[in-house]
Order: structure tokens, then C-alpha cells, then sequence
């Protein structure tokens, strides 16, 4: 029988090691920039603006530790000992984590700039927006786990569902933009509502692109 092995052969030195630890930090604060963000928005829309504003300073924190581990992460990689073509998946998969981080991060920025209260069928929809990404983002990091215990059926299972939850988020932002455009808004919310949709909707685009990388490197190792 084939020996499966370890994704991108991360474990066996101790310097490797450190790296996969690492990394998995990153996925989990990656996943917690989202999980802030939601509640930024449920906060939003439940009128609680001071529930939102810790939440929004929770997503700028959590953005700002991957930004960290990120940076550490490519000082090991810079000098260690991976093979090339590891080091050169490891840092794909670093960036693409740290992408959602960001994007994360501008709609919350977007979102603190929203003072009015929206009419409930934005409201609505934005709530609906918000679920398909933090589903989209659960999906993500149960398809990193699967990949890293090698168990590679279910990490590509994970990531195919990823690939739903964006064509989804895709249906959403334009039923989300038809009620922005229907509302009579003033200029500035307009502005506002419109780019956090924008936003919201290239946050599961860059779930999906980590998605489809880690469903790559599931297909290689097997």
C-alpha cells in the first residue's frame, strides 16, 4: 500500500514543526476575524452600537495577529530548510489566509462608517450575506483540518462546498445591491452600503481562492 503522505511534507524536522504550528494559528485567527465580523453586523442591525464597535476593534485585532504570524511565518520560510517547492506552497497558502484577513477587515471599516439605520430590507439582506460567509469560512478551515490530518476525501469534500457557499454569496450580492439601489438612501450611506457589499462578497472570493489551493494540494498528495 502507498504511504499517504503529510500535506506538503510540513511535519518531521522540528523546525517544520513550528511552521504547521504557526500555520494553524493563522487559520484560527483568520476564522476569527469572520466570526468578529458577523458579530459587528448582528450588532448593526440589532441597534447596539456599542457591541459594535468593540466588535469592529476585535476584527482590526484579529486582522493585525495575522499580519504577525504571517511575517513570522515568512522569516522561518525565508530561512529554513523546506524544499522549495514546500516553502513555495506554504507561503501561497499564508498569502491566501491573510486576503480573507483583510477584506475581512475593510468591510468592518466600511461597516463603523455606517451610522444611519438601514431599512430592514437591507438589513435582511445584509444578514443574509453575513451568514454565507462565516459559513463559507467554517467550511474553509474544516477542509485545512481534514488536509492536515490527511484525511484528503473530506478536505476536498469541504472545499467543494466553499465553491457553493461562493456562488451563493455571488446570488446575494446582487438581490443585496437591487435593495440598496431601491432604498432612498442619501449619497454617503449609498457610497457606503454598495462598496460593504462589494466587500463582503470578495471576502468569500478570497475564501474560495484559499479553498481551491488547499483542494489542489489535497489532489497532489494523494
Amino acid at each position: 500500500m502507498k504511504e499517504s503522505r503529510n500535506i506538503l511534507g510540513w511535519l518531521g524536522l522540528k523546525q517544520e514543526q513550528l511552521v504547521l504550528e504557526d500555520a494553524n494559528k493563522h487559520v484560527d485567527v483568520t476564522y476569527q476575524t469572520v466570526e468578529w465580523f458577523k458579530k459587528a453586523i448582528q450588532a448593526y442591525i440589532a441597534g447596539d452600537a456599542k457591541g459594535k464597535q468593540e466588535a469592529i476593534k476585535m476584527v482590526r485585532e484579529c486582522e493585525h495577529q495575522a499580519d504577525v504570524l504571517r511575517s513570522k511565518m515568512v522569516d522561518e520560510l525565508s530561512e529554513g530548510l523546506l524544499m522549495p517547492p514546500d516553502r513555495e506552497d506554504l507561503m501561497h497558502f499564508v498569502k491566501s489566509l491573510d486576503r480573507i484577513a483583510d477584506w475581512t477587515n475593510g468591510a468592518a471599516r466600511l461597516l463603523d462608517f455606517i451610522e444611519a439605520k438601514l431599512p430592514q430590507t437591507i438589513l435582511d439582506e445584509l444578514s443574509a450575506a453575513t451568514d454565507i460567509i462565516f459559513n463559507s469560512i467554517f467550511k474553509l478551515r474544516e477542509g485545512i483540518q481534514s488536509v492536515m490530518k490527511n484525511n484528503l476525501k473530506q478536505a476536498i469534500i469541504d472545499c467543494n462546498d466553499v465553491e457553493v457557499y461562493e456562488s451563493k454569496a455571488d446570488d446575494q450580492k446582487r438581490v443585496l445591491i437591487g435593495s440598496i439601489i431601491k432604498a432612498k438612501l442619501d449619497a454617503p450611506t449609498l457610497l457606503l452600503t454598495y462598496q460593504l457589499a462589494e466587500y463582503m462578497e470578495g471576502v468569500t472570493d478570497k475564501i474560495e481562492d484559499a479553498a481551491d489551493f488547499i483542494k489542489v494540494l489535497a489532489i497532489k498528495a494523494k
